[in-house]
């Protein structure tokens, strides 16, 4: 599966993962790598969430764009983003890797290096997971994390009302930026600065939202703004107006509010309030910027507002999920 004379068997893998993981296995986890299954301990009186991402070469990732510990950041930031968008605390994370033959020892240790670096910035231990070849030539990741949330509190894509503000965490665009600048060979593939290679999830925003009971509906921007917005219009059964002049623009993106619309993988969050919420300016630390307001549900599921006050539809312009 590796490299020459960094070749590494599945054994031996899987006990280097282990060694490295050992550590962290305390507490929510009673019995991590090692055996047939993991076992976890839920906190007493909370319900446990499950979601799973996979991370492929090629749509999700590129090794000649991202470096190793990139893509090891990323895999496990798109389900610790799920989890922020629902208030809730990890508890463990398994990975199921697929590496194809020829992969080297290098790039498999900065991978994880990458992946445990995020982990242990929110103390999520990695629990469990899987090895294989790789069917191609490309890199194949499948991640699923779990995480809890006091029993009935859980944040959902379905509470937001007419009247309801439209809130959105940090600045948007910033990813879709860098990765063009990728995509053209002038963008750079290191620093955690960049949120392309290095998104940081809001986890504790989502905490603080849930635990301050402000948010009436919440979803990362992980498709895009537009797309994710839909998703919540939809779950909720509200349409929405959104102010342009309004949206955060992350430097990268500067004058682009097409990226800011319609990029992704920000991983920001979109929740709606209450009018009379006392939403402050930051929560956790992240910038908190009011950007529309939820309505009736029309004909038309979402508007654009321009700073002349005009109104036109807008369109789910994010990522869509294909098969086939």
């Amino acid at each position: 599966m590796l490299r020459g004379e960094r070749r590494m068997g599945e054994l031996a893998l899987i006990e280097s993962i282990r060694l490295a993981s050992a550590a962290r296995t305390m507490g929510r986890v009673r019995l991590g790598i090692g055996d047939d299954c993991a076992i976890l301990r839920p906190p007493s009186g909370h319900e446990v969430l499950v979601t799973t991402d996979f991370c492929l070469e090629g749509r999700h990732f590129r090794r000649d764009w991202h470096t190793a510990e990139s893509a090891g950041h990323r895999c496990i930031a798109r389900g610790l983003s799920d989890l922020a968008a629902m208030g809730a605390k990890p508890l463990a994370a398994f990975l199921s890797l697929a590496l194809p033959t020829g992969t080297e020892r290098k790039w498999v240790n900065g991978f994880f290096r990458g992946l445990r670096g995020l982990a242990d910035q929110f103390a999520v231990p990695l629990a469990g997971g899987d090895t294989a070849q790789s069917p191609s030539e490309h890199i194949l990741a499948d991640i699923v994390l779990v995480g809890s949330v006091l029993a009935g509190k859980a944040l959902r894509r379905s509470g937001a009302r007419s009247g309801d503000l439209l809130y959105v965490t940090g600045s948007l665009g910033g990813s879709a930026a860098e990765l063009t600048s990728l995509h053209v060979g002038t963008g750079s593939n290191q620093g955690e600065e960049h949120p392309q290679n290095f998104p940081a999830p809001r986890l504790a925003v989502g905490a603080a939202l849930l635990r301050r009971g402000l948010a009436t509906a919440c979803i990362d921007v992980s498709d895009g703004l537009s797309s994710d917005l839909k998703h919540l219009c939809e779950a909720s059964g509200v349409s929405v107006e959104v102010e342009l002049a309004k949206v955060p623009i992350h430097p990268l993106a500067e004058g682009r509010i097409e990226l800011a619309l319609h990029g992704g993988e920000d991983y920001e969050l979109l929740f709606a309030a209450r009018p009379g919420a006392a939403v402050p300016r930051r929560i956790a630390g992240v910038a908190v910027t009011q950007i529309g307001t939820f309505v009736e549900r029309g004909r038309t599921l979402m508007v654009k507002v321009d700073e002349r006050g005009r109104r036109t539809r807008l369109d789910a312009g994010g990522w869509e999920h294909r098969i086939g």
